[in-house]
């Protein structure tokens, strides 16, 4: 579960940000000022940051030019929020080193998009071309499937949802994650979509058995994995 931490000296924003951040699952730390965020910041490094820009004090421009200076939080992505919304001010704010720019008042929906996106973006690059596990093996450059040495036909929605499960094995993950992960979150599609391409690919594997290692996890979703 990834942490966010919001720094805006509205209570009422902070708790919109959370109520939305929240529902999607993600665990937020809140500050009401920059020094409240250095705090926080020094007892423990969160995935990204949603910095309002017009705080008390030190501003949030200054904090964001700070933390990109510091070695231990200048890799930490940056959302400047504010209702300075003129292209001088995005600029100026994205030449702070900020990964991205809200304008306030923002659609929590959009807000949620933004943070999944900027994240997207600064995790590691995907693992080998090449995974094998349990004999069941994907190589993405031919973007071939096969198990026991036998080729295995699959579409092209259930073959990206292969590759994301091998490349995350024994993690669960829940539908909508899922439809973030694999459909992307600006495709509108409903949650038991994620089931149907699920059988079909369960059904793709049947024939070598390599379908047990798709598990249904009740009350989150599906899982990836040799152990049982």
């Amino acid at each position: 579960m990834a942490t966010i931490l919001v720094v805006d000296d509205e209570p009422d924003i902070r708790e919109v940000m959370r109520f939305a951040l929240e529902n999607a699952e993600f665990r937020v730390t809140e500050a009401g000022h920059a020094d409240d965020a250095r705090k926080l910041l020094s007892q423990e490094s969160p995935d990204l940051i949603l910095l309002d820009w017009m705080l008390p004090g030190r501003s949030g421009l200054e904090l964001a030019q700070q933390l990109k200076q510091n070695p231990k939080t200048k890799a930490v992505p940056i959302i400047m929020v504010s209702a300075r919304g003129e292209e001088e001010d995005r600029v100026k704010g994205l030449d702070t080193g900020a990964d991205d720019y809200i304008a306030k008042p923002f659609s929590p929906r959009e807000m949620v998009a933004r943070v999944k996106a900027v994240l997207r973006r600064s995790q590691p690059d995907e693992p080998a071309d090449e995974i094998e596990i349990g004999g069941l093996r994907i190589d993405h450059v031919s973007h071939r499937v096969t198990a026991d040495a036998k080729a295995v036909e699959v579409a092209p929605t259930e073959y990206r949802l292969l590759h994301f499960f091998m490349t995350h094995a024994d993690r669960a993950f829940s539908r909508s994650q899922l439809l973030d992960q694999v459909w992307g979150d600006q495709v509108y599609v409903e949650e038991r979509t994620v089931d149907v391409h699920v059988r079909r690919l369960r059904k793709a594997l049947e024939q070598t058995g390599h379908d047990r290692l798709l598990q249904t996890v009740r009350g989150v979703g599906y899982r990836f994995s040799e152990k049982t």
